[in-house]
């Protein structure tokens, strides 16, 4: 059995929770929080620790799952956590995953641990459709399209602004955009022609909106590039209408073959997601599948979805997936 850690229990430590019972192969050991743990109540009840207790559980975990937020939580917490445990995080911050990398490779090496960051759906799922479309068709270009749907990443990081109670981060791809990459017109496009941000915000007693809209639109690699559109609600109001976490998007890349281009050819990797948390709850678990075979075989440092052999991902053994699936 792979011993899981889940280290933060919001949206995402929730979610992991229910992938790893769905995989029979893992367990869980336990889940580490900063909240006081008598207030956290799991959805099986196993048991809750204190986050600064989580070193007297080296030798209890094979690999940790850190549940934290990419804009202030995993740039800390990954590298701390990889001078002690196999771990594996969802950094999504797309713009900061060489340096993240850099920093937890530092930490993993020095301890004879393996990382794996950046699982998900994207980075992560997306981010391996990528590499294959591109490697398929080296004559094209490749276009990714999220939404419409909840971004945690952004939500979380609005949530961090001065002033912000709760909000919701909507993704919204822009129509017009994705019929051209669909029609094999190659277009170039800004970020800003691609997608539009909208966010529903829930403001503390006092705060003042327009400095918080501020804030919000003019944020490096989250809203800065986009056309943002910040709505003011109040917290029923989130509650009643954008409690649920859906999501989902495209991988597009639009090419051609033979000798004169002759051929157009479209390769399309879509997800539709009810619950984003709880879709990469699921790669988390099957990364740290994957993460725990590479550390047996001595396969230390950081790595990200392009290091981790599909076979590795699998419960199956290879003569199964050469049978069921090959």
């Amino acid at each position: 059995m792979i011993r899981i850690g889940i280290y933060g229990y919001g949206n995402l430590g929730n979610g992991v929770e229910c992938a790893v019972l769905k995989n029979p192969d893992m367990e869980i050991a336990g889940v580490f929080t900063r909240r006081d743990p008598d207030s956290v109540k799991t959805l099986t009840g196993i048991p809750v620790y204190k986050a600064e207790d989580v070193l007297q559980f080296t030798d209890k975990i094979d690999v940790m799952i850190i549940c934290g937020g990419s804009a202030t939580d995993l740039p800390e917490m990954t590298p701390y956590l990889s001078r002690y445990f196999n771990t594996v995080d969802s950094f999504d911050t797309h713009a900061n995953i060489p340096e993240h990398f850099e920093k937890v490779n530092e930490a993993a090496l020095a301890s004879g641990h393996t990382a794996l960051i950046s699982a998900g759906w994207d980075p992560g799922m997306f981010s391996l459709n990528r590499l294959y479309a591109d490697a398929i068709l080296p004559d094209g270009k490749s276009y990714t399209f999220w939404g419409r749907g909840v971004s945690q990443g952004h939500s979380d990081a609005i949530r961090r602004i001065p002033g912000v109670k709760d909000a919701r981060q909507y993704t919204v791809p822009i129509e017009a955009a994705l019929e051209k990459v669909r029609n094999h017109e190659a277009p170039e496009f800004t970020a800003r022609e691609m997608h539009l941000r909208e966010c529903y915000v829930v403001l503390e007693e006092g705060a003042d909106p327009a400095a918080v809209e501020e804030a919000i639109k003019t944020m490096p690699n989250y809203f800065l590039d986009y056309d943002t559109t910040v709505t003011f609600i109040s917290e029923e109001e989130l509650k009643e209408k954008h409690s649920e976490l859906p999501h989902g998007g495209f991988v597009i890349r639009s090419g051609h073959t033979g000798l004169h281009n002759e051929h157009a050819e479209t390769i399309e990797y879509s997800l539709k997601l009810d619950s984003n948390p709880e879709f990469t709850s699921g790669a988390l678990a099957a990364f740290a599948r994957a993460v725990c075979r590479m550390a047996s075989r001595g396969q230390y440092g950081c790595k990200t979805v392009f290091d981790a052999a599909p076979a590795d991902l699998s419960l199956l053994s290879g003569d199964e997936l050469r049978h069921r699936m090959l």
